[in-house]
């Protein structure tokens, strides 16, 4: 299960297949450094992504 404490890049290697999510909400900060230490409910707040939301499509790709 994806919490919203995870860091993206984290979220990233355990679970490949949510990259057309985080691409799909203009989240493409798993291409910097920062990806490896930022949460993804902070990313989501500096984005304007309602982070339940997002928290909600990733956990369903996860687990089909």
């Amino acid at each position: 299960m994806i919490t919203k404490e995870m860091t993206i890049g984290e979220i990233i290697r355990r679970y490949p297949q949510t990259l057309p999510i985080f691409e799909r909400y203009g989240l493409t900060c798993y291409e910097c450094q920062i990806a490896e230490y930022e949460a993804l409910e902070h990313g989501a707040g500096v984005h304007k992504v309602d982070v339940e939301k997002l928290l909600e499509e990733l956990n369903q790709i996860i687990t089909g």
